[in-house]
């Protein structure tokens, strides 16, 4: 039974053995090229509507982590699925391929508690032999563990509270252990006050090297491995994966179909817009906040630091110039400006000094050029590059293809 590490447990994470494995660990032989992603991606926002319905129902469920990959894998270390003890489940590891024989997996970690590694490698003609004949190509190693009403349902109660307050986070679990006072499935939360201090007294995980590999996951947004040698334990660290948070100046019937599409990939959406009859919550049912402001009041409706990209859109070069004028201000690193290139040059002319600070974070015209002059195919364009942006990733802009 997956549990808190209670304090003065013979095996304390602080043990002098312990450290920062500097390499994920290869637990099989056959798999020996193990690998983790640059930043994890763990969806969390997907799979907290099956949570919150089992949490609601009293009903434990599986939580499934993956932990190593190798070869061609849809998902990578650090990603997670829930699945309920009737078989339904949220989240995908593998597209859909494994997610049938996980579900058997899972019925029987939910029945005893008791956490299971699951290996599948579906590189070579053995892959037949398991009976499922998939032909991935690639390997991979998925932790099963229980949360339920004995233990708060951690660690989902802790991440989804995170979430929730959009509040960056890390979490650990012992994978493997010798120790009998650290049993796999054990969970390693961060020190700190607040939401977590109840959960956290009854284990208050003190040690150097686990603290230490939790806050390091929290600023670089990759996974990390603790081990110890004597006893030999492995806790697995992985960062909840903050979605993006997307400004959208200018509530037009434009702004509808990038709402739908950010909304699809769970970032939180805030619209903008000085027009009471554009300003409307129901226009927007997916986005988190509609507002009602002049553009001059931005910053004082909004914490504008904590978005991810900002997107002017309003149709109206009085307005634009005001969100340029505020936005120029922040250190928001995405601004996105809807309209042609004249129409960008005007602009910063007017908007004078402020445009050398606004400039290089400035996309205009804004999306790639993915073709399409519909609303629809000019919010995927924005959508795209805003998620080629905040994943570090790069593609044709559309600057030789105003929208």
């Amino acid at each position: 039974m997956n549990r808190a590490i209670p304090p003065g447990a013979r095996c304390r994470p602080d043990d002098p053995s312990a450290r920062q494995a500097e390499r994920p660990h290869p637990p099989l032989p056959r798999l020996q090229r193990w690998h983790n992603p640059l930043r994890v991606e763990s969806s969390l926002g997907a799979l907290l509507p099956l949570f919150e319905r089992e949490r609601s129902a009293g009903n434990p469920l599986a939580v499934g982590v993956l932990l190593h990959t190798a070869g061609s894998t849809y998902r990578k270390p650090g990603a997670l699925m829930l699945i309920a003890a009737n078989g339904d489940y949220a989240g995908l590891l593998s597209g859909g391929c494994l997610e049938g024989d996980l579900r058997e997996h899972a019925r029987s970690v939910i029945e005893t508690g008791e956490p299971r590694i699951v290996s599948y490698d579906m590189r070579g003609p053995e892959d037949l032999l398991w009976g499922l004949g998939l032909g991935c190509e690639g390997a991979m190693q998925i932790l099963l563990l229980r949360a339920g009403p004995d233990r708060d349902w951690q660690p989902l109660t802790h991440l989804a509270r995170a979430l929730a307050g959009h509040a960056p986070t890390a979490i650990g679990i012992v994978t493997e252990s010798a120790c009998p006072d650290l049993p796999a499935g054990t969970i390693a939360l961060p020190l700190r006050a607040g939401a977590d201090a109840a959960p956290q007294a009854q284990a208050p995980l003190g040690g150097q090297s686990v603290q230490a590999a939790l806050a390091d996951a929290v600023r670089s947004g990759h996974v990390s491995w603790v081990e110890a040698e004597s006893p030999p334990w492995k806790l697995f660290v992985l960062p909840l994966s903050l979605p993006p948070r997307l400004l959208l100046l200018g509530a037009g019937p434009d702004a509808a179909p990038l709402v739908d599409f950010a909304a699809r990939l769970n970032w939180k959406v805030t619209l903008v817009d000085h027009r009471p009859a554009y300003a409307q919550v129901s226009h927007f049912p997916l986005a988190e906040r509609v507002i009602l402001a002049r553009p001059d009041d931005l910053s004082g409706v909004l914490d504008l630091p904590g978005y991810s990209a900002a997107v002017v859109m309003s149709h109206h070069l009085p307005s634009d110039l005001a969100y340029l004028r505020a936005l120029a201000q922040t250190a928001i690193p995405y601004v996105g400006l809807l309209g042609p290139a004249v129409r960008r040059e005007k602009l910063l002319a007017d908007l004078g000094p402020q445009a050398r600070e606004l400039r290089a974070r400035l996309r205009a015209p804004v999306g790639f050029a993915l073709g399409g002059r519909t609303p629809e195919s000019i919010a995927l364009a924005i959508v795209a590059e805003v998620h080629a942006f905040v994943h570090g990733a790069g593609a044709l802009h559309a600057e030789s293809h105003p929208l």
